[in-house]
């Protein structure tokens, strides 16, 4: 598989900087610029697809957001919150060759233990899943994304 495959998201223009070799990425959000890793190639993708096809305002998106889990801090990929600033939604992404796993889910779902957002997005860029807590640690998956 390429390093950075064709993805099952609209197809972005992400202006590159190369330095020492390596690739970096701007960060939108952030500011500055990040290395261009494969799972960084596939949470571009999504941030470009919640604000430019699903009407995210890009304020509403937090990258790198920080979950401490039995004393351990880790970070949720990206958590979209609505207006009043709570989360709605946290996406956990991973590279085109990793698999959408139980696994996976495990960790999204333990990442929301925390988070309490309402909608749990997983995506590697090729397949991506969408479920919707019930509460009480249940999720149902959901045919499509939500709105947000």
């Amino acid at each position: 598989m390429s390093e950075f495959p064709k993805l099952k998201f609209p197809a972005v223009i992400l202006p590159l900087r190369e330095r020492n070799g390596k690739r970096y990425v701007p960060d939108r959000i952030r500011g500055g610029y990040l290395l261009l890793t494969p799972e960084e190639w596939v949470r571009r993708h999504v941030i470009e697809y919640l604000t430019g096809w699903c009407g995210v305002e890009l304020q509403r998106i937090i990258t790198e957001y920080p979950v401490q889990l039995n004393g351990q801090p880790q970070r949720a990929d990206i958590v979209v919150v609505g207006q009043d600033s709570r989360p709605q939604m946290l996406v956990e992404c991973k590279a085109a060759d990793v698999e959408i796993s139980q696994a996976v889910l495990d960790q999204a779902v333990r990442y929301n233990s925390i988070v309490g957002a309402h909608y749990l997005m997983l995506t590697n860029g090729l397949k991506t899943f969408c479920f919707e807590s019930l509460g009480e640690g249940r999720y149902a998956r959901l045919n499509e994304l939500p709105k947000l």
